[in-house]
């Protein structure tokens, strides 16, 4: 891994000194197993443990069971930290009490070619959430908690299971468990890590990183704690996120209502299922509006006092 002296470095170089670094080889076939040992020998404060098993997830849960310290983040091992990142998250801790998640912004780098604007835009609009504090406030677009920039209290990593029952992608996995944990999120309003980009990255090549993962884990999280029994279900938008969401809810035998905006697909069957027009927001009922349209296209209509809707774009 070509990165891993650098973060390792990032790391030794921060401001509180109090850390215990517990290095988890995930059956590396490079020098970083040498590496790992070479640093471990020369800082006492750093541990190797190999994994118990095969994978981010086995990982994590393999470091985890090591775990001293009364704080807990993570990092990757392509990242690096900005000097005071780990004195600056914990004091906010501190400060704010248990039931807390400490984030902080973000920054992308890249090592290779030019960042795409997916990349940057991303970045921004996570710190926009850092920055206000409202993180989880738009959780079911996208995973708002920047892996690997949070620290958490001890106990209640604990509470939250470690990572012990997470499924790939297994950050956003844990963003919703923090989410529906009722964590209360507290900020640190500056750039203290950097994500760096490159073509190995492992988010780029994984199978466990494809879209349809995501797509399944915000359904499990929206069905189980979202879906009231009072309130019918409507999927409003028909375009490739709509049909990828309407072929899970149907294979999870999940009853719902299809709608559109899009003229050419009214009245439509799609994978067996009708697809209405919007009139359907003017029903006299309960309704929880799954929106998987733009937020360019996104308007809420007019007279919809008995609907409530959770964007997944």
């Amino acid at each position: 891994m070509p990165y891993f002296k650098e973060c390792l470095e990032s790391i030794l170089k921060q401001t509180y000194t109090n850390w215990e670094l517990i290095l988890v080889d995930d059956n590396s076939s490079d020098e970083s197993t040498n590496i790992a040992l070479n640093y471990s020998v020369l800082d006492a404060r750093i541990k190797q443990v190999k994994s118990e098993g095969n994978g981010i997830i086995d990982a994590l849960i393999t470091g985890s069971k090591l775990i001293k310290g009364s704080f807990i983040t993570r990092m990757d091992a392509d990242d690096l930290m900005r000097v005071d990142k780990i004195e600056q998250m914990r004091n906010r801790l501190i400060d704010k009490g248990e039931k807390h998640v400490c984030v902080g912004g973000v920054k992308y780098f890249s090592s290779g070619k030019s960042l795409g604007d997916g990349y940057i835009n991303y970045a921004k609009w996570l710190n926009k959430l850092t920055y206000n504090e409202s993180n989880f406030n738009d959780i079911f677009k996208e995973c708002t908690i920047p892996s690997p920039c949070w620290m958490l209290h001890k106990k209640d990593f604990t509470k939250l299971n470690k990572f012990n029952d997470l499924t790939y992608p297994e950050d956003y996995d844990l963003a919703f468990k923090m989410n529906y944990y009722k964590l209360k999120v507290t900020g640190v309003k500056e750039e203290i890590h950097f994500w760096r980009d490159h073509g190995k990255r492992i988010s780029r090549n994984s199978n466990v990183y494809q879209f349809d993962n995501f797509i399944k884990l915000k359904l499990k999280y929206f069905i189980s704690n979202e879906l009231q029994d009072d309130q019918k279900l409507i999927l409003w938008g028909a375009g490739k996120k709509g049909k990828k969401i309407a072929k899970e809810l149907k294979e999870k035998k999940q009853s719902f209502v299809w709608i559109t905006g899009n003229e050419k697909k009214k009245n439509k069957m799609i994978y067996d299922q009708k697809v209405f027009d919007e009139k359907i927001f003017q029903e006299d009922y309960k309704k929880l509006i799954l929106v998987a349209i733009s937020e360019l296209n996104f308007k809420i209509p007019a007279n919809s006092k008995m609907n409530r809707f959770i964007s997944f774009y």
